[in-house]
């Protein structure tokens, strides 16, 4: 009998998350302040994320243990399964092994929960009133929202201008846990209103959304500003995932040989990916290949410059060296809405430097095409952030099967597409528009890099 779940018991959930910073050999470069490019203190950090997160976020202890009252949140839900995709891999005719975690259990719908619950937790523990955020396609705006109604938060969301039109029921959701929503740019900041003064029709991007949610954060008592990607802090708590999908592996009796993640910010590529990775750095699986997915829309790994910059198109938050596309890119108006990103994770940045991880960008006519095959054979409507995921693990099945070996991938499933069923409209009425990132354009928004020396 074939067995397609995977799954363990609440017993069995990992209770620590692991930190990649203990193993990596070139960690990054520290922070710099927005405004004096000096290095920032964890006073300075302080001021913008709650405090025990800033401990986490410079810690270099290998595991640090989850919070009891965040793992009674988190056995609501978790472990989310493992399921081994039989029929995708009988269409496909690949001799591969493909295997997908599916965190579209989470209430929310997505992987974004799992770091929501911890910041929430941390903020009431500090006391605070509330918290001020971003979201891109809604997935975190929807996830704080909900952990901001288990802890008393107050949540403030900024949805990037162009999401707000297209995932109305995303913002729904937000306000029926609690959430207030407003689109990005915001007349409601000094940031926002520039940005509208300059262009009034703007789509909006993650970094001007950002702006607003710092802004907001730092001009209301009690609030601070919570962040769903990029910093290692949160792509420390989203290892829950690759730690639960090493145990049920095992299960199965297989170990990966390429694991897959679409990556925006990054967090839940490097969620699934750094449990495994950890053993790539310390020279236990050197073949393993790890694989960062991108949108070419929005193309930071695959042709950004990897330098300091700006988190946010105003420059109000901490400067990181990561790769980049420019703090002042507005991408185009593609539906896979968590890949609009002007950069990518710290720590996935230094190792993309390093070689020990890959980078790949694709065409959301291309990600759909993938992803349509995938739910023919698996059932499941994913989200188009995924389905760029997904084309990857096509695409490496379907080299398996030119090249006749038998490998064992591993893709994160990291979110539903129950309310992105306009994408798929657009794409069955062939309407979805492919964009690429013009050379001229991308070299317009890279002059504006800060001079570090």
């Amino acid at each position: 009998m074939k067995q397609y779940k995977y799954l363990l018991s609440e017993k069995d959930m990992p209770t620590q998350w692991y930190n990649i910073l203990a193993d990596m050999k070139n960690p990054p470069p520290p922070y710099l302040h927005p405004a004096t490019l000096n290095l920032m203190t964890p006073d300075d950090l302080a001021s913008v994320f709650p405090t025990g997160c800033v401990a986490q976020e410079t810690s270099r202890e290998r595991f640090i243990d989850i919070p009891e009252e965040v793992q009674d949140i988190f056995r609501m839900y978790r472990p989310t399964p493992l399921i081994r995709a039989h029929r995708w891999e009988k269409a496909l005719d690949t001799p591969a092994k493909i295997y997908y975690k599916w965190e579209g259990a989470s209430p929310t719908g997505s992987h974004k929960l799992n770091t929501a619950i911890a910041q929430a937790y941390y903020a009431k523990q500090e006391g605070l009133t509330g918290f001020a955020t971003e979201t891109g396609a809604g997935q975190w705006g929807c996830a704080l929202s909900l952990a901001g109604s288990y802890f008393g938060l107050k949540i403030k969301v900024f949805m990037v201008a162009v999401s707000y039109r297209q995932k109305p029921y995303r913002r729904v959701m937000m306000e029926t846990w609690g959430g207030e929503v407003v689109p990005s740019p915001s007349a409601e900041t000094h940031a926002g209103r520039a940005m509208l003064e300059q262009d009034p029709d703007t789509p909006g991007s993650l970094g001007m959304a950002i702006s607003d949610a710092l802004e907001y954060a730092m001009t209301h008592d009690g609030y601070k500003y919570s962040l769903g990607s990029v910093v290692n802090f949160v792509l420390l708590h989203q290892t829950i995932i690759g730690l639960e999908t090493m145990k049920q592996l095992e299960m199965a009796g297989d170990s990966p040989d390429i694991v897959i993640g679409c990556a925006g910010g990054g967090s839940n590529a490097a969620g699934l990916i750094y449990p495994f990775m950890r053993h790539k750095l310390t020279g236990e699986t050197p073949n393993l290949r790890a694989i960062f997915v991108e949108s070419t829309a929005c193309p930071s790994m695959t042709r950004g410059t990897y330098a300091y910059d700006w988190g946010d198109t105003a420059k109000t938050g901490p400067v990181t060296k990561m790769h980049t596309v420019g703090h002042g890119f507005v991408p185009a108006p593609v539906h896979a809405g968590g890949l609009r990103y002007h950069g990518i994770a710290p720590t996935i940045s230094s190792l993309l430097n390093d070689g020990m991880a890959e980078a790949r960008a694709y065409h959301q006519n291309a990600a759909f095409e993938a992803t349509l095959s995938f739910s023919n054979a698996e059932g499941t409507i994913l989200a188009p952030e995924t389905a760029h995921a997904v084309r990857a693990a096509y695409d490496e099945a379907l080299a398996c099967k030119e090249a006749g070996e038998s490998k064992v991938i591993v893709f994160n499933a990291s979110g539903h597409g129950h309310f992105d069923l306009a994408a798929y409209d657009a794409y069955h009425r062939r309407a979805l528009d492919d964009y690429e990132l013009e050379e001229a354009k991308l070299a317009a928004a890279l002059e504006g890099l800060p001079n570090v020396k």
